[in-house]
């Protein structure tokens, strides 16, 4: 199987420079700051998950690739290889989780990661995909209207109408964690509702979008996710204790971790982000084959 990593470094002036020409909303340092954790994830990848055949770098453009990636292994993919060119540059997770699907070379089974999930234990291939089926913890909730519910609730709506199943007032939430995805289903969702997705798509992140949730119900729906909670710890930074985070980091009760991003002080996010990087260190200390 592969990874599909999706990263966004907000520091980087020719993406600040796109996205103050082709939007007029602040940028929102939650969604967009970087950390500097990324090269901890890889690490993590080759430590934990050495039945991982190649790892995928999603970025807009070549300013965005961090200078210490080895790109004789890692395949780095721009926006521009997998979105129309009508709806870049884009600014927003939304269209580009609805494209990953046409990542090149891609394998049938591959894992998306966000860059705040880190496997810091040994993972094994059958903890996220058995028989040609992924697994994921899957749960259902009632509509509520804001944004990202209504995000989920369309992206439901729409996995329903292509397998021409009964609208409902719920919704699915797979678990906050990587997500295991079928290259097939995917492209078959996307010949059958093209036209909505297309509809749905926005620079910035807006109510009527889509998300990665439109393939994993499709997929739920069709039997091909088996229904199991992976191993994870969430932590959000807007109220985790500094020693708690390093506490974990440093000896992981769960295989997978989210460190999930708020909106933070500046003497927060530095004291935290610092917490971070030293903790990383000292638990995966040893240089990766996708560094240089």
């Amino acid at each position: 199987m592969d990874i599909v990593i999706t990263y966004v470094n907000g520091l980087d002036p020719e993406w600040q420079k796109d996205y103050e020409r082709y939007t007029n909303t602040p940028i929102l340092e939650k969604r967009f700051r970087d950390w500097g954790t990324l090269k901890y994830l890889f690490r993590g990848i080759a430590k934990n998950m050495p039945f991982i055949r190649k790892v995928h770098l999603i970025v807009s453009q070549e300013s965005q690739v961090p200078e210490w990636i080895d790109r004789n292994q890692v395949n780095i993919v721009l926006h521009k290889d997998i979105i129309p060119a009508e709806y870049l540059p884009t600014f927003n997770c939304n269209p580009i989780e609805m494209h990953l699907h046409r990542i090149e070379g891609l394998d049938e089974e591959y894992l998306y990661f966000n860059d705040d999930i880190f496997p810091l234990k040994p993972c094994k291939a059958t903890d996220f995909f058995r028989n040609g089926r992924g697994v994921l913890g899957m749960s259902y909730h009632l509509f509520v209207a804001d944004m990202f519910k209504r995000i989920c609730h369309n992206s439901n709506k729409v996995a329903r109408k292509a397998l021409g199943l009964k609208q409902s007032l719920f919704f699915l939430r797979p678990q906050h964690v990587c997500t295991p995805m079928l290259k097939s289903e995917c492209a078959e969702l996307y010949s059958k509702v093209e036209p909505e997705i297309r509809e749905s798509i926005s620079r910035v992140r807006a109510g009527n979008n889509l998300n990665q949730y439109l393939f994993l119900d499709y997929m739920y729906l069709k039997g091909k996710i088996i229904r199991e909670r992976l191993s994870k710890k969430h932590f959000s930074v807007g109220i985790v204790s500094a020693n708690k985070l390093r506490q974990f980091i440093e000896k992981p009760t769960h295989t997978l971790t989210c460190v999930n991003d708020v909106q933070l002080s500046e003497e927060r996010y530095n004291e935290l982000r610092e917490t971070l990087l030293s903790a990383f260190e000292r638990a995966l200390p040893e240089k990766s084959k996708f560094e240089k």
